[in-house]
């Protein structure tokens, strides 16, 4: 096995099981709505259930679009994440663990998709009554750093082509 699918096999592995094994504590032990202060003013542990996609996209969509759109997507998403690992070289260590971040945090909300027909959110952040940011999860974190840790990889490489096409562009 290739490297950069053992380091898929097991980044995916590790965060399906830290997501689930929170969510079901989540589910479990907390009443809907119920929520159970960490830091004052800032950070709660709710247990929300969200129909739709992050930050509640697509949440108030008819329900037989919303459910055929949320389990169809996943897959097709890890196929193409798939496609492109396949490009990835072995040594790309940063590419491949943010693929790999992403694979994992959509594998952990596909799962609450077909057990519950919702994903099972419970970080919840806030300023004191003023600002609050919308509940998520383990998983929502995973794809939400994958897929900014893939932004900034490009965003250097671009910079880097960039400078090199300007020195093959002057004249000596």
């Amino acid at each position: 096995m290739k490297k950069k699918y053992l380091y898929l096999t097991v980044i995916t592995g590790l965060l399906v099981a830290i997501d689930q094994l929170v969510k079901l504590y989540v589910h479990t032990q907390f009443r809907l709505g119920e929520s159970m202060t960490v830091i004052p003013n800032f950070f709660n542990i709710t247990y929300v259930r969200n129909f739709g996609a992050a930050f509640g996209f697509l949440a108030e969509s008819h329900p037989s679009f919303r459910e055929i759109f949320f389990l169809a997507m996943p897959p097709i998403a890890l196929l193409i994440i798939l496609m492109i690992l396949r490009g990835v070289k072995d040594d790309d260590t940063k590419q491949i663990f943010a693929l790999s971040a992403i694979f994992g945090g959509a594998i952990g909300n596909y799962i609450d998709r077909l057990r519950f027909r919702y994903v099972i959110d419970f970080l919840d952040f806030h300023l004191g009554n003023r600002w609050s940011w919308p509940a998520f999860n383990i998983a929502d974190a995973a794809i939400v750093s994958g897929v900014t840790l893939l932004l900034i990889l490009m965003f250097l490489e671009g910079k880097t082509t960039g400078k090199a096409a300007k020195k093959t562009d002057t004249i000596p």
